[in-house]
């Protein structure tokens, strides 16, 4: 199941997300696995499935239920809408609260039971001047969000300075986490313009392995 940018239009089923193979140097490498970009999300059961993302002041919260074998990420941008309400956002993926609920209570209708969830947390980076504050109002969001949900993050890779990329394998649960200094300038101004394009047009390194 995935779900993109907007809520879909009348007889549309919304974006569909990217695959790509994973080159060689990537973790998995020669797996086909499914590109989430920001403001969508992922959910499989299938057992080889592959989800990646790249991440500079964004969020991704990679969540999956070990028993109901079911799980996801998703990529937010911003914590809520501008006023700072939780429950006041526009529906879109873009924004932390609602990415959250569409992503959790997808697992939970595919089997998975809240109390089994298992969160891994990363991004929120502090990029340059012009993204100085929006990494730091990601963490507190997801922080107060989990502490609000009775969730515990078993793994929680958030802010620093560079961009991040991720490869997480829903059903096993493992996920491969890079930093890329080479490539945390554009992913900056990839996320600026982002970022200037919802405020005009709202909508109605190494390896690590985290087990």
């Amino acid at each position: 199941m995935s779900a993109a940018l907007a809520p879909p239009g009348p007889g549309t089923d919304g974006a569909a997300l990217h695959s790509r193979l994973l080159l060689s140097g990537d973790p998995l490498s020669g797996h086909r696995a499914v590109k989430v970009g920001p403001g969508e999300y992922h959910v499989s059961g299938e057992e080889e499935a592959v989800i990646v993302t790249v991440l500079g002041s964004c969020i991704s919260a990679c969540i999956r239920d070990p028993v109901a074998r079911v799980g996801g990420l998703n990529h937010f941008m911003l914590p809520s809408s501008v006023d700072g309400g939780w429950g006041k956002a526009a529906a879109s993926l873009r924004y932390g609260n609602f990415a959250m609920e569409r992503l959790v209570n997808d697992l939970l209708a595919r089997g998975a039971h809240r109390s089994r969830l298992e969160v891994k947390l990363f991004g929120g980076a502090r990029l340059g001047a012009s993204t100085d504050s929006v990494g730091a109002r990601n963490i507190a969001f997801i922080d107060a969000y989990l502490k609000a949900e009775g969730m515990h993050a078993v793994v929680r890779h958030l802010g620093g300075t560079r961009a991040r990329s991720v490869v997480y394998q829903p059903v096993p649960g493992r996920a491969f986490m890079r930093l890329l200094p080479e490539a945390t300038e554009t992913v900056s101004a990839v996320e600026g313009r982002l970022r200037r394009h919802l405020a005009a047009r709202p909508v109605a390194g190494s390896v690590e392995i985290f087990e």
